[in-house]
């Protein structure tokens, strides 16, 4: 059985939100521990689907080569889902983000990982979120530390699992709610 578009829409809606995300990093402790207040916790994260960032010279990579673009580009930072942390006091973001990488239909491993290391290469210049319209007034430039998290299937090849466990990857495996109604994610985590 493979996985379906469906599935993947069904994980992006599911995380598109601040409850969604809070849900999703309960089940990873480190990143839970770097939500800003655990009294506030849907205050304290902005989930930004598909993000978009400024990015100063911007620089691709195709195949195996890089090319250099312009100054100041807005690109689409190939990660599923940006974790902003904001102070909820003083609605500010805080230096550490989380991108989420959600396995889609027909991708493998080395797909997989190349749009996290895409992602790394576009976020280690200076750049700046678009924000969603809500936080458009929040300065949203460079973190002090980038985390990935990847959300995979039951469905996937376990070739991809071992993958990312071989390169210290953190990943949750998403179990549909038909199949298991408790949550969504299973309670162990790999990595």
């Amino acid at each position: 059985m493979s996985i379906k578009q469906s599935d993947y829409e069904t994980v992006l809606a599911d995380y598109s939100n601040r409850e969604g995300i809070v849900s999703l990093l309960g089940q990873y402790r480190q990143y839970l521990e770097m939500i800003p207040s655990m009294r506030r916790p849907s205050d304290s994260v902005i989930a930004i689907p598909l993000p978009l960032a400024k990015v100063q010279n911007l620089r691709t990579l195709e195949g195996d080569n890089l090319s250099q673009m312009c100054l100041n580009e807005v690109t689409p930072i190939p990660c599923d889902i940006a974790v902003l942390m904001c102070d909820p006091e003083w609605k500010i973001k805080m230096g550490v983000e989380i991108l989420i990488f959600i396995h889609r239909p027909e991708e493998d491993f080395s797909d997989l990982l190349r749009r996290w290391r895409q992602s790394q290469i576009y976020l280690h210049k200076e750049y700046e979120w678009i924000m969603p319209h809500e936080q458009e007034h929040m300065f949203s430039n460079i973190a002090d530390k980038i985390h990935p998290l990847f959300i995979v299937f039951p469905e996937t090849p376990e070739r991809i699992k071992k993958g990312l466990s071989g390169t210290s990857l953190p990943y949750l495996e998403y179990i549909r709610e038909e199949v298991k109604n408790d949550n969504s994610l299973n309670s162990y985590v790999h990595g």
